[in-house]
């Protein structure tokens, strides 16, 4: 998810501002969202970031280490984007600018899938913390969007939060899996009027 979106920095190169540490976390995020963390090499990241391979050792002892970086990453962005959101006015609007940042993200999703989504189901198979680690990141999203129906006087906050969550990793899937943006566009609409409706029920 980029600025639009949690946690999503794929499909954009790593920008060369920042220190050698900032560029690998950065890389990190993009290289493990497009192959997965398991067929990534400290190799692959160095070189995504323009960072000498002998250089990563020097912030990153082990690829755990920018796992764990790129977890912190996404909650980084996720505290951003959500601080960004609480600017517009009222709920409804924040939740629907949310979805049309999903949507504007749906060819990379096409391509690799929610990178949140992605990496907690990835991490999920271990048993190290990791998984854990990633499972922050959407709870503070769904705390975030159980904030917002709060805010519009649903009792069922929490209910409803879970259900746009699910929704949108839902549609990352099948996005994903059919390689269709469009599919993506034309749920984030559906869940906007949802919204909408929600809103003025």
């Amino acid at each position: 998810m980029t600025d639009s979106e949690p946690g999503t920095t794929a499909g954009a190169a790593p920008s060369r501002r920042g220190g050698k540490r900032e560029r690998l976390v950065e890389a990190a995020v993009q290289v493990f969202h497009q192959q997965g963390v398991e067929k990534t090499t400290l190799g692959d990241i160095a070189r995504a970031a323009d960072v000498p391979l002998g250089n990563v050792y020097y912030y990153f002892k082990t690829k755990d280490q920018l796992v764990e970086a790129a977890v912190q990453a996404h909650c980084d962005q996720l505290n951003a984007l959500t601080a960004r959101l609480e600017e517009l006015p009222g709920p409804a609007t924040r939740l629907k600018t949310l979805i049309a940042g999903w949507v504007d993200q749906r060819d990379t999703a096409a391509r690799f899938g929610c990178p949140v989504g992605t990496l907690a189901t990835e991490l999920d198979k271990r048993d190290d913390g990791l998984d854990l680690a990633a499972a922050k990141v959407m709870r503070a999203l769904l705390d975030w969007v159980e904030g917002q129906f709060t805010e519009l006087g649903r009792p069922d906050a929490h209910a409803l939060a879970i259900e746009l969550v699910a929704a949108y990793q839902g549609m990352s899937v099948l996005t994903n899996t059919l390689r269709d943006p469009g599919l993506m566009a034309a749920q984030g609409e559906r869940l906007q009027s949802w919204i909408e409706g929600l809103a003025h029920s």
